[in-house]
């Protein structure tokens, strides 16, 4: 236990025979109950495993009978600690590449009842220098771009590193929150963010050490080909939580800004593209007034609702 709270962690396991021993030796004695939840792995994880289990009675293996992904490894494990009543789960990966000495910072504002969710930082002030020495150049950029997605789809603004697996969850999150539509596969940590800000959770960056070991796969970020990916997950999640946040659950005027704003913007610019090939290079007529008093007119109202949509965002998700 740890200040009287009964803590789990849930570690999704997929082709981990090398790594997934020194992780499971190196968990600290304040965690009660280890899950690890192996998604039909073809190698021998399960037997490493199992003999750490002989050693470590709280290690646990749960098993899925098909592949289904990281995200639906992390949700069996939510569930299970949940059904066994640990108050928090805290998740780390299989690779042995985050800090399990630091897992305190991240349960103490959970069990302050100052947030519901902590997520690992590896961009804050304090690590910042080191993160940026140590990772590959194409994952920031790629982690940047993602970030500033999940920021708009989320309504987290002030969360940054939005892929990193380092979490811990509150039991009330976790029994609140309906997992059978999350995002089962690569790009759950988004997609969890979204339905906990819809849910109206409190969530928390927290500072955590980078550690990347030299000669084992780093990520399944894949730049491009991974943005591509999750894009359209952000899309279709981003109006979901507007729905579900604030029409369903409760009402704000933000719904409206954020849909006037799809609606005069794109309006704006079509009419303003269609002035400049048809007016201008087409006919050679060119653009009167008015249509181009009007088209300018379109462009800023959208930005205007759009911003303002965003700022009413950010405010409601502090």
């Amino acid at each position: 236990m740890y200040r009287k709270k009964k803590i789990s962690i849930v570690i999704p396991a997929y082709k981990e025979e090398k790594l997934i021993k020194p992780t499971l030796e190196n968990i600290p004695r304040l965690i009660d109950r280890i899950y690890v939840v192996d998604d039909r792995s073809p190698d021998n994880q399960n037997e490493v495993i199992l003999k750490c289990a002989k050693k470590d009675r709280r290690i646990h293996l749960l098993r899925h009978k098909i592949n289904q992904g990281p995200g639906a490894s992390i949700i069996t494990g939510y569930r299970q600690s949940s059904q066994d009543g640990y108050d928090i789960t805290v998740v780390v990966g299989g690779d042995y590449q985050m800090p399990l000495h630091e897992v305190k910072n991240f349960l103490d504002p959970i069990i302050d009842g100052r947030v519901d969710y902590t997520k690992g930082n590896r961009f804050l002030l304090s690590r910042l220098d080191d993160t940026l020495h140590k990772m590959p150049k194409l994952r920031l950029v790629a982690n940047w771009i993602i970030t500033a997605l999940t920021k708009i789809a989320s309504g987290y603004y002030k969360v940054m590193d939005v892929v990193d697996g380092y979490t811990a969850i509150s039991k009330r999150a976790v029994d609140t929150i309906n997992w059978d539509k999350a995002w089962k596969g690569y790009g759950y940590p988004m997609d969890f963010l979204i339905r906990l800000n819809a849910y109206s959770f409190k969530v928390l960056d927290i500072p955590r050490t980078a550690i990347y070991l030299p000669g084992e796969r780093q990520s399944q970020i894949k730049g491009l080909k991974y943005m591509l990916k999750v894009s359209p997950m952000l899309l279709r999640n981003f109006f979901w939580r507007l729905k579900f946040r604030y029409i369903y659950i409760d009402f704000h005027p933000l719904v409206f800004f954020y849909y006037l704003a799809f609606l005069l913007l794109p309006l704006g610019l079509g009419t303003g593209l269609y002035l400049v090939i048809d007016k201008i290079f087409l006919s050679g007529s060119g653009v009167s007034g008015p249509m181009s008093i009007l088209a300018s007119l379109l462009i800023i109202t959208g930005f205007m609702f759009l911003f303002f949509a965003m700022l009413f965002d950010m405010q409601e998700s502090q």
